[in-house]
């Protein structure tokens, strides 16, 4: 294109595929039972996963030389967002490792049900088709507040292995309550034989869960770098 005598390259007006491309991606969830109102997935009932030796972040798996690990993705929405739209171009790199902690895709206090619900969905549904893949996989478990208690447990089977972060998400009074709610509400509905916690386990938060002695906490990156800062 030639404007004020210059030649301009023409911008490619062409859409980037978004996560609503092409149905929200029905491929991860062909044979799934959905479950409730919303249609959440439901993950598959299968004994091949383990309590993990060690955690990693989705954003370090491409460096990793130790793979006996779980991949997480504790992290800020954006930097695992093309695992929801393009799930299976990760696949093999996901399948060198020891098994999958399922997307902790954000819910937040006062945001629509509608976006809860869709991240619940994108939760399950993800790691259904990667249980479908042979990879072993671990629900993790994410609410807002008692609103999403009618949803956010949909799709994990009873008496499993569970996942939970308190990374960001216990520094007020009113979050440590709603983690202590969520928590007891999650231990009634599931009753899981195992519950792993990345981040922090407070008393204030948690002692009332010591009876309950099956919790494995596993520290975040934040915690892992201000260490090692520390022993510098």
């Amino acid at each position: 294109m030639i404007q004020h005598g210059r030649i301009v390259p023409r911008k490619d007006f062409s859409m980037k595929k978004t996560i609503l491309d092409d149905g929200s991606y029905p491929y991860l969830t062909e044979g799934a039972e959905l479950v409730g109102e919303p249609g959440i997935p439901v993950l598959m009932d299968i004994d091949n996963t383990q309590v993990p030796k060690a955690m990693l972040p989705f954003e370090k798996i491409k460096k990793a030389e130790n793979k006996r690990q779980y991949v997480h993705f504790y992290m800020h929405d954006k930097y695992f967002a093309k695992v929801l739209t393009a799930t299976d171009k990760y696949v093999d790199l996901l399948k060198e490792f020891d098994g999958v902690i399922t997307p902790d895709c954000t819910m937040l206090v006062g945001q629509a049900p509608c976006i809860q619900q869709t991240n619940t969905y994108f939760n399950r549904a993800v790691g259904f088709y990667l249980q479908k893949q042979g990879i072993p996989v671990i629900p993790n478990i994410r609410w807002s507040d008692e609103s999403s208690f009618d949803y956010c447990f949909l799709g994990v089977p009873k008496h499993k292995i569970v996942c939970v972060s308190t990374h960001g998400c216990i520094r007020s009074k009113r979050d440590r309550e709603l983690w202590r709610i969520g928590t007891e509400e999650m231990l009634r509905v599931l009753e899981p034989t195992d519950v792993l916690v990345h981040g922090y386990m407070p008393d204030e938060v948690f002692e009332r869960f010591y009876d309950y002695d099956d919790f494995h906490r596993y520290p975040s990156l934040f915690e892992q770098t201000h260490k090692k800062e520390e022993g510098e």
